[in-house]
């Protein structure tokens, strides 16, 4: 008892209260999602696959390395996509930047945007992410959405929701653009 009692303290210490991203659900099918995501702000980190750097320039924008000087808390989820032999990564900033100006990048590197609105669907599944996760998920949306005669627009993207530091309930999704 003694030991559940400090797992569970440890694990309620290390939550997370970070703002999440908004969108609609349109249609559930088990763990598939039909969603319409409204125009968020978001800023972009395009990198080498191998360099692997696109989180520490995204960090050390939130972390102030901006025009402003401001500091931006960190939201759910990332998002993750490759482009031929580079990786994109973004973070979705907070919903205050919808309606406000957004903070310039100091690196020239990254990129902000207000994204466009879309339907998209979504897979969720749990723990830690590997390649092995990401393609059996990716088929079975792929599967789902040629069984409901939706069709796909793009490549998929990760969405990640957790820190690397939190152990179970893990979150991640593979998310498809659908075609209107």
């Amino acid at each position: 008892m003694r030991y559940f009692l400090i797992l569970f303290s440890i694990s309620i210490s290390m939550a997370q209260h970070t703002e999440t991203q908004s969108y609609d659900v349109m249609e559930k099918y088990d763990n598939i999602e039909i969603r319409y995501y409204p125009p968020a702000a978001k800023v972009m980190s395009k990198g080498k696959i191998s360099d692997n750097k696109n989180f520490r320039n995204l960090f050390n924008y939130i972390s102030g390395s901006n025009s402003n000087n401001e500091k931006i808390p960190m939201t759910t989820p990332v998002y993750m996509k490759n482009d031929k032999e580079s990786q994109i990564m973004e973070f979705v900033l907070p919903k205050k930047f919808n309606d406000k100006e957004i903070p310039i990048p100091v690196d020239e590197n990254l990129e902000v945007y207000i994204s466009k609105e879309g339907t998209y669907a979504s897979i969720r599944y749990s723990g830690y992410n590997n390649s092995e996760k990401q393609l059996l998920n990716t088929k079975r949306l792929l599967n789902k959405l040629k069984k409901l005669n939706r069709i796909v627009v793009g490549k998929p993207i990760l969405l990640s929701y957790d820190a690397p530091y939190k152990f179970y309930n893990r979150r991640n999704e593979i998310l498809f653009e659908l075609s209107n």
